[in-house]
């Protein structure tokens, strides 16, 4: 990265401020995505379910946002999940050292989600079955704090043919943005998975849809392979995959496929580049 003087940081910052206020003024002007979900003939039946999410108390969430933004911190609270009704510093410390560990541990006993008991931790809501949701309310909230968008999440639609949840949904400058948000090792991700994220797509025709996962593992060894396959079912002349940078990859400009590598606000910022970079938009 290169080397900026102060005044060039402060211009870089002072430019990417504005960039968020006409963003926010281009949102009060276009459609609400009621709206634009309305126009192409869907209603909201239910949207952000609050029984598995993990937050704090509102006055704690501007910093844990800023948590979230560490992979290694929404590792540690898979991790808290995954022994929920009990643990110790050592069921917790796979993917941190012990002392970094130690201060997650010590932050979220700070903003109320753990206890300390005497024999250990435990989570403080329980059950929690699963961190997707949390990361569904996070990316979410990247798109209002970073973009100036307005972005809902957990969606879901009474529909006769396509069902399942739209993870996350956000107006982007008048476009419909929809992502799938997976929290899941690539592993943990099958053919089906694949083909209802394509079918949630073809039914619902956003502007640019993103399936996301939150892992530093390569995509290309697993997940583009089970795209390619898929493709190949549904069309004679199947769009290629092809590959952005390192592990981010495109189809025909509109569905991309990222992981969390180095920054998930970067990726979808090079998602969105790439996007109105080559100045396609398609219905």
């Amino acid at each position: 990265m290169p080397a900026f003087d102060d005044k060039t940081f402060e211009e870089l910052v002072s430019l990417r401020e504005e960039v968020r206020r006409l963003r926010r003024s281009l949102n009060r002007l276009t459609p609400a995505i009621d709206v634009l979900l309305r126009r192409r003939g869907f209603r909201i039946y239910k949207r952000e379910p609050p029984e598995d999410l993990l937050l704090p108390p509102e006055e704690y969430r501007e910093e844990y946002y800023r948590m979230l933004q560490k992979y290694s911190f929404r590792l540690f609270l898979r991790d808290v999940i995954k022994h929920q009704d009990f643990f110790a510093i050592d069921n917790v410390t796979r993917y941190a050292t012990t002392d970094v560990t130690r201060e997650y541990i010590k932050y979220a006993t700070k903003i109320g989600l753990i206890e300390k008991k005497s024999y250990g931790y435990e989570l403080s809501k329980r059950p929690i079955t699963s961190f997707g949701p949390t990361l569904e309310w996070y990316i979410a909230e990247v798109f209002k704090r970073e973009f100036g968008s307005e972005a809902v999440w957990g969606v879901k639609f009474k529909r006769p043919k396509v069902g399942g949840d739209y993870d996350v949904i956000a107006k982007f400058d008048g476009s419909l943005f929809y992502l799938e948000v997976k929290s899941s090792p690539p592993k943990q991700i099958y053919d089906s998975e694949i083909a209802a994220f394509l079918d949630r797509v073809s039914d619902l025709s956003p502007e640019i849809a993103v399936f996301f996962m939150d892992t530093e593992l390569r995509m290309k060894d697993k997940i583009v392979p089970m795209f390619e396959s898929e493709l190949k079912k549904r069309f004679p002349d199947p769009p290629e995959v092809t590959r952005i940078e390192r592990e981010l990859f495109e189809i025909d400009n509109r569905i991309f496929i990222i992981n969390a590598k180095e920054s998930i606000i970067r990726n979808i910022e090079k998602v969105t580049y790439r996007f109105y970079k080559q100045g396609t938009s398609i219905n």
